[in-house]
């Protein structure tokens, strides 16, 4: 191989090395907005924290517990919305 053919390569694999660690890092940060503190869900759902603590305990949203603090799944949040909605058409 000739130093130019060399030198394309290695620019070749450091953008896609570079395209592989901005897609990792979109990937992150999008899992980290997946989960949600119960202020934020209680904020979205325009209801009260004592309306949270009674569907959770329902079962209308399912809670998890990392260490002591409690986070919803914003996909589970968004279609316990889309079913109580249903519910009362």
């Amino acid at each position: 191989m000739q130093d130019t053919e060399i030198k394309a390569l290695i620019n070749a694999l450091n953008e896609l090395k570079r395209e592989v660690i901005e897609l990792r890092n979109e990937k992150q940060s999008s899992s980290s907005k997946e989960l949600l503190t119960r202020q934020e869900v209680a904020k979205l759902l325009k209801i009260d924290l004592s309306t949270l603590h009674h569907w959770t305990k329902s079962g209308i949203l399912i809670k998890y517990g990392i260490g002591k603090r409690v986070y919803y799944k914003q996909s589970e949040v968004e279609n316990a919305i889309v079913q109580l909605e249903t519910l009362k058409l």
